[in-house]
């Protein structure tokens, strides 16, 4: 079965309807939740549409129009009105950045989606699996800059669609779950959610040790990828570009790695490039030549000597215990354990009693695998 062509919701753009509106949602028992951002095209992102939908329709929210949106706040934190989400974590940490607003009383449809045994978790085939409705996600569209006004009835018939099934799909999901026994399991690891926050970004001054391939550069190398970088990010910040859309991360460390090769001689820097940034460029790459070499802090993880060839084993034996378990549960095997945990039972299985404790595992997990782990190990 196919969608309907047109999912007809109420836009909002002025406060004084948004505090009316959102007093008809707190009085639903179920709200779905979803959002659009502008994260391609702009820098910083921000949230440029909320959408809505209850029992009684679709609501969209243009969170660019409006200066104060407090009222979705009170709906969000609202424990007795259940926010359905799919892959609630980029929406979470992007409502908590934005506006400080705290979730409670959520539901996961792709975490529901993958304790039921599925492993293609995107909205799309998710609704797919359970509802028989197909999606039709134009890239184009997936990729818009909804920070610019007006949007067009397609772009609203697209954001309308991404809420219009969570209600439903919550409900066949949910059903699946009491069959399977994993309801309880799901409502732990939604509860979990609650907590996440937005923890900022990396310090510029640090954040490019993180890039990937960087480590292939020594202290010279890092002190030039380190001028670049800040002068990328100041960039971004002045024009309201991502970074990627200034310098790609490919430019910044082929300069870094051969700081003498003419920037037109450099992979994927083009005339455009050279004429706009060329200067800059140049000048970063001198000062990081004449600076310094950087060094990498010591890492925050304490040094773990080699496993020895008896808790190798161990790790063995765990590995097939968790393995063994998914395939039995036709369950992702990493939902059985964390491997964190298991890696340091491979150390000190003398120390289960308090690795049951760890915030990491699960009451649920302590529930219905504990025993079958302690008898792995022996205890």
């Amino acid at each position: 079965m196919n969608e309907p062509g047109r999912h007809p919701a109420e836009f909002v753009a002025d406060g004084h309807r948004l505090d009316s509106i959102i007093g008809r949602f707190a009085h639903e028992r179920q709200v779905a939740v979803d959002m659009e951002s502008n994260g391609f095209f702009r820098y910083p992102e921000r949230i440029c549409l909320i959408q809505l939908a209850s029992a009684h329709g679709v609501t969209l929210v243009d969170t660019v129009a409006m200066e104060d949106v407090h009222p979705l706040g009170g709906v969000l934190a609202d424990r007795n009105v259940e926010k359905i989400i799919h892959s609630a974590d980029y929406d979470l940490r992007s409502i908590d950045r934005e506006w400080g607003f705290r979730v409670h009383n959520i539901f996961d449809t792709s975490v529901g989606a993958h304790f039921c045994g599925l492993d293609k978790l995107g909205l799309g085939s998710v609704i797919a699996h359970f509802l028989g409705v197909t999606l039709e996600k134009e890239k184009r569209l997936q990729r818009a800059d909804w920070g610019v006004r007006p949007l067009s009835e397609e772009a609203l018939d697209y954001a309308a669609a991404d809420v219009t099934y969570l209600l439903r799909l919550r409900e066949v999901i949910g059903e699946k779950l009491a069959e399977l026994g994993r309801r309880v399991w799901v409502e732990e690891e939604c509860r979990r959610l609650e907590e996440i926050r937005f923890e900022g970004g990396e310090s510029p001054e640090t954040a490019y040790l993180s890039m990937k391939g960087s480590r292939t550069l020594e202290g010279p190398g890092l002190a030039v990828l380190k001028r670049l970088y800040l002068l990328r990010e100041k960039e971004a910040l002045r024009r309201g570009r991502p970074p990627f859309r200034i310098l790609s991360n490919e430019v910044l460390l082929h300069i870094a790695a051969d700081p003498g090769k003419e920037l037109k001689d450099v992979p994927g820097v083009t005339n455009l490039l050279v004429e706009r940034y060329g200067g800059a460029i140049r000048k970063a790459v001198e000062e990081g030549m004449q600076a310094p070499p950087e060094k990498r802090p010591p890492s925050v993880h304490p040094f773990q000597p080699r496993p020895t060839a008896e808790q190798l084993a161990r790790m063995q034996k765990l590995r097939d215990w968790r393995t063994d378990i998914g395939k039995s549960l036709s369950l992702d095997a990493a939902l059985v354990w964390p491997m964190a945990s298991l890696d340091r039972l491979m150390r000190m299985p003398e120390m289960f009693d308090r690795e049951l404790a760890s915030p990491e595992v699960r009451r649920w997990q302590v529930t219905e695998f504990g025993d079958s782990l302690r008898g792995i190990l022996g205890g």
